[in-house]
């Protein structure tokens, strides 16, 4: 972590620089994200909204282009890189979330050539497949991983993956390693997929889970992923009967759930954090396009960071500030 900030107080002092330096090319560059009652995405707004200071101090712009619902994902979010493409946007900053609709799109982008950064979802090795100069964000799979071992470390044998968007590349991967994680520790673990449409819908959500609580006795631990979808399994498991058996983790971090962690409701949240995330993709960008910059270290990871009872209390201090 004293490494990252390091990196973020370079980065920003290149920033204050940049203020009073002329642009050699004023970049455009549109950033592609989830919709926005998501909470989640609108922590990377927040991101892409500081980044966007430092971009018109250059003369350049940023456009956030967010997904208007879940239930098309794919053919929307394509539509979306094609939106980018037609304005002729030098960069492109964009999380991979299902590679076999969006690779196609994004190397038509760099084909273009558009600068593209992945962030949030996809890897280096998604990145340097496609032509993208960096990726900036958690590896999903790697995250899953450390919260299937938390729950074996807390004693939890048989953890339920609950998965709201099936089929989403960064989701798939951390359900996977959430399942690998605990089952490499000595317990087991299985995915629960919901259709799409469920995601935002929490009576869906906790009704879903309640009924699968209820139908498998021996699930000791449930994780979401995403905060939102958290606080819908937080009802689930109370209306089940199994808030003191029953470990509750989630990807990501609202204030709700921050809440039953200090509380004790809520066992733990595996932060990726998301605002970082877009403020250093966009930054990064429009110093590459700007002024020719590289920077070595690739990928950038921002994550992942397990939140618990231990460390509470400095989280939601990160949180008063509006930086978790």
């Amino acid at each position: 972590m004293r490494g990252m900030k390091s990196f973020c107080a370079a980065l920003l002092a290149t920033s204050v620089i940049a203020f009073a330096a002329p642009s050699a090319m004023a970049a455009s560059i549109a950033v592609i994200g989830g919709k926005n009652d998501d909470a989640f995405w609108n922590l990377i707004k927040k991101g892409v909204d500081d980044a966007r200071l430092v971009v018109q101090a250059n003369g350049g712009k940023v456009n956030y282009l967010r997904l208007q619902t879940y239930d098309n994902f794919a053919p929307d979010v394509v539509q979306l890189i094609q939106t980018a493409i037609s304005q002729k946007v030098d960069g492109l900053v964009i999380p991979n979330w299902v590679p076999e609709g969006e690779d196609p799109a994004i190397k038509e982008a760099v084909a273009a050539g558009i600068k593209v950064i992945l962030m949030n979802a996809g890897g280096i090795e998604k990145a340097r497949e496609l032509g993208a100069i960096n990726y900036v964000g958690s590896d999903e799979y790697l995250a899953g991983v450390a919260g299937g071992e938390y729950f074996f470390k807390q004693g939890k044998k048989n953890v339920l993956c609950v998965n709201t968007i099936p089929g989403a590349a960064n989701l798939e991967a951390r359900c996977k390693g959430v399942i690998d994680g605990i089952t490499k520790a000595g317990g087991a673990g299985k995915q629960l997929p919901l259709p799409a449409t469920s995601f935002g819908d929490a009576t869906a959500v906790a009704e879903a889970i309640k009924a699968t609580l209820l139908q498998d006795a021996k699930i000791d631990g449930l994780i979401t992923l995403s905060a939102g979808d958290a606080d819908s399994a937080a009802i689930g498991v109370q209306q089940a009967g199994k808030t003191q058996t029953t470990l509750l983790g989630t990807f990501d971090l609202n204030q709700s759930g921050l809440g039953r962690i200090k509380d004790g409701t809520q066992g733990f949240a595996i932060d990726q954090q998301p605002y970082l995330q877009s403020l250093v993709a966009v930054t990064l960008l429009a110093s590459s396009i700007d002024f020719g910059t590289e920077l070595p270290t690739k990928p950038v990871l921002t994550g992942p960071g397990i939140v618990d009872k231990s460390n509470i209390e400095a989280t939601l201090a990160g949180v008063s500030k509006g930086a978790r």
